[in-house]
């Protein structure tokens, strides 16, 4: 029970330093900001901040990462009757869910990474990373089937997608609903 009870609280605690680093890059910039000054905003200390986030870009592209294994767990779960094109788009609703739970949170993040060269970068190169793996779901639903390349260009576009859902969610100040801009984005290939 202690053990559960300690990994409540760390998630807690995590959780909060990125809500306190997230307001204070966006009010100060991300450039200009160290985490010594993210600690001292937090109240905590520069290497306690760092057990949670090593790098001031942890505070960003891990939950990223989080949430594309979301994103392939649901891609693995996605009925075998379903076209991959289909399956891929049902399975990155796991990326909406942050926005749905807390959308000035989540909209806040995405406008910080889209204004800062190194995050956007960093989050386009995650996402290309995460095409391979995304191909080996969609090959996992339907063994032996299809070709390899065909998948993996399904998922790189998919991500690709993502890339320029974001960005449009962004520029629309969070008005534009971020399912409905992926469904745009994904019938543009299938037209």
């Amino acid at each position: 029970m202690t053990q559960g009870t300690r990994e409540i609280a760390r998630v807690a605690v995590r959780r909060r330093l990125a809500e306190v680093a997230i307001d204070v890059f966006r009010r100060d910039g991300f450039d200009r900001v160290t985490i010594a000054d993210v600690a001292a905003e937090a109240g905590v200390s520069r290497s306690t901040f760092q057990r949670y986030f090593p790098t001031k870009e942890d505070v960003f592209l891990e939950p990223i990462e989080e949430q594309t294994a979301l994103v392939e767990v649901a891609l693995r779960e996605r009925p075998a009757g379903e076209d991959d094109w289909t399956a891929l788009r049902r399975a990155l609703d796991a990326l909406i869910a942050p926005q749905l739970a807390d959308p000035a949170t989540a909209l806040d993040t995405a406008r910080v990474i889209q204004q800062t060269p190194v995050l956007r970068a960093r989050t386009v190169a995650q996402r290309v990373a995460w095409a391979p793996r995304l191909a080996s779901a969609l090959a996992e639903r339907h063994p032996g089937q299809g070709s390899d390349l065909i998948r993996l260009v399904r998922a790189a576009a998919a991500m690709n997608c993502v890339t320029l859902v974001v960005e449009r969610w962004v520029d629309s100040h969070g008005e534009r609903d971020f399912g409905d801009l992926l469904d745009e984005a994904f019938t543009a290939f299938r037209g």
